[in-house]
């Protein structure tokens, strides 16, 4: 039962996303087919799977002809010529007006003269409540909660009690993630840093599972989150450092002299590589899952734009796979989550090995006298 429900559901996630995709394209042709001729109003595909995945300054859920069904969010400029101006982005008509001196080319905001064009003499800082922005804002919102009902449950029950529904299906995770993740990386030390492991894991995997529903924005796929996350990591690994790490760094013991020139360098290198690695390993993965969906999707209308029997016929084929690469997704969330944050436990506890080493040998001394 479980299984048909879960298949009931992957269909019609999937089918709702080949509405928003297909009511996109349409758009999309339909406003090049006002510029250009027919013969040059053909699906871009690569363009169409980018503006999915981009961000954007309104909520885009679809498109049906000329209409568009989005949700406009606020628009907060900063311009040291101009001041602050701040109003809602359906001011902009969906890019094809100007507003208070302000133009929406492709999600990017410009300054424009009375002329139309953009006036580079004038600077601005765009603070503004995007797509991105706003679902993180919501998936923090969302943790809070679940969280706060979880422990809610604990304080009116303790821990005596069987756990039951939503309690029951975090305390595993939070078992999994103290037992085999910060436990063996982090020694005694773990329970310092456990709440910040549980809460960049759960805030990774409710916004990499908000993101794969339609018309949801691809918040884990933006480097600048994955930017943020690894920046917050790197911050609390330096804090965690201490003396014998940095001796490590500096002069590695038990090298000779001339591999040590060379090996110091790689060494202060590998402190800035982790929280890339982190970034650019979450952004990449999360992007990708993304892109392949679309592209099994685009190639309906591919094949739609070369003969409509061939886009007919080769849409179950194309929906048989984008439904499995949706399933694989949603376990990729999950080990994507884990991986940042065992990745992240393994470099704090790097940051203090030695003070490990320091212990076991103060302890053995201890046991021989």
């Amino acid at each position: 039962m479980a299984a048909k429900s879960l298949k009931s559901l992957l269909v019609a996630v999937f089918s709702l996303v080949l509405l928003g995709f297909g009511g996109s394209v349409k758009a999309q042709e339909g406003h090049k087919a006002g510029h250009e001729s027919e013969a040059e109003a053909e699906f871009d595909a690569g363009q169409a799977i980018l503006h999915h995945i981009a961000d954007s300054h309104e909520w885009h859920f679809f498109s049906h002809g000329d209409n568009h069904f989005t949700l406009p969010l606020p628009v907060i400029l900063y311009s040291p010529q101009r001041g602050l101006s701040v109003f809602s982005s359906s001011r902009f008509h969906h890019g094809e007006e100007v507003y208070n001196g302000y133009k929406n080319e492709h999600d990017h905001i410009v300054a424009v003269n009375e002329a139309g064009q953009e006036d580079p003499a004038v600077k601005v800082y765009d603070l503004s409540i995007t797509k991105n922005v706003a679902q993180m804002l919501l998936g923090g919102l969302l943790l809070i909660i679940i969280m706060n009902s979880v422990a809610g449950k604990y304080k009116q029950h303790g821990a005596g009690k069987a756990p039951s529904g939503l309690q029951n299906a975090i305390e595993p995770v939070i078992t999994f993630i103290r037992d085999d993740v910060a436990r063996p990386n982090l020694g005694h030390k773990y329970q310092k840093y456990l709440p910040y492991l549980l809460t960049v894991f759960f805030f990774i995997l409710i916004n990499s599972m908000i993101g794969l529903f339609p018309g949801s924005a691809n918040v884990t796929g933006n480097i600048a989150f994955t930017a943020l996350l690894a920046l917050v990591s790197f911050v609390v690994i330096l804090f965690s450092t201490n003396g014998h790490f940095w001796g490590h760094i500096f002069w590695p013991p038990g090298v000779p002299l001339l591999v040590k020139l060379i090996l110091i360098p790689v060494e202060l290198l590998s402190i800035f590589i982790k929280p890339a690695a982190l970034m650019i390993r979450l952004f990449a993965n999360m992007t990708a899952g993304h892109i392949v969906i679309l592209s099994f999707v685009s190639l309906i209308f591919i094949f739609g734009n070369m003969s409509t029997a061939a886009g007919w016929g080769f849409s179950p084929v194309s929906m048989a796979f984008a439904v499995f690469i949706y399933v694989i997704e949603i376990l990729v969330a999950f080990i994507q989550a884990f991986i940042f944050t065992n990745l992240t436990a393994v470099f704090i506890g790097q940051a203090f090995e030695g003070e490990h080493a320091h212990e076991e040998a103060h302890g053995h001394t201890a046991q021989a006298h």
